[in-house]
């Protein structure tokens, strides 16, 4: 899916009301533990819906074929490195007890914007689903079945993939996520709110967007990225 295709969101975007849904951690070893022991994981408490396989044309299915297989080394989305050092310090700051590691959470961070832009879609907006989705667990998966931090559901792999791609890689996840909300967003003409019950399964009903619409504006919105100072980018980035 080309970048023009997307477009900015309005974060006034028509969201009412909510309740979280998040998914069961599920450390990397599991995946090679035995079948008896993944069941209780997966039909444990984990409750994140999930998207729902739905015909898709034959192009809107090349559309989207082309671009979870763009396998381009991921660029700067930022306008300047300025911006990119206030917005990853900020951001990182926020994320500092979710994902300790410093290292990993740029990395992380870096993916997610590079990933939002280019489906165009706002980064921040990213970031509070996935707040919702997953709790920013890696190895999350719902008791629907859907995986990792966007919690995307495997039948898309077989749809627009290769059939094999693992949807616990961070930057296979967040490319299919947002490619999958950009997807949503086309079909309902721009409508956040409808866009967002689709890629939870739960169309029609208030509570899984205003709780991502919550999430987004109450912890991940930062409003100063072109006015901050020098001083405020060093004290979001504090070193070590």
């Amino acid at each position: 899916m080309r970048k023009s295709r997307g477009s900015t969101l309005d974060t006034r975007c028509r969201i009412q009301s909510a309740t979280a849904l998040r998914g069961v951690c599920l450390n990397p070893v599991s995946k090679i533990l035995n079948p008896l022991f993944l069941i209780l994981l997966l039909t444990s408490n984990a409750q994140a819906g999930a998207q729902i396989d739905s015909p898709l044309s034959a192009s809107v299915r090349a559309v989207l074929q082309r671009s979870v297989s763009d396998e381009a080394a991921p660029k700067s989305a930022f306008a300047n490195q300025y911006e990119a050092d206030v917005w990853l310090g900020e951001m990182s700051r926020r994320l500092t007890k979710r994902l300790p590691e410093q290292t990993y959470r740029l990395s992380f961070l870096s993916t997610v914007h590079y990933e939002a832009m280019r489906a165009g879609l706002d980064p921040q907006l990213v970031l509070g689903l996935i707040e919702v989705e997953s709790g920013f667990k890696k190895y999350a998966v719902s008791s629907a079945g859907a995986r990792g931090y966007m919690q995307v559901m495997p039948f898309w792999v077989h749809e627009i993939g290769n059939g094999d791609q693992d949807l616990f890689h961070l930057r296979i996840n967040l490319r299919y996520g947002c490619t999958i909300l950009r997807h949503y967003l086309d079909i309902e003409n721009g409508d956040l709110y409808r866009a967002l019950g689709r890629y939870n399964g739960s169309l029609g009903r208030p509570e899984y967007p205003n709780m991502v619409r919550t999430a987004w504006q109450g912890h991940w919105i930062l409003h100063t990225v072109r006015n901050a100072s020098a001083a405020d980018i060093h004290k979001s980035n504090p070193p070590g």
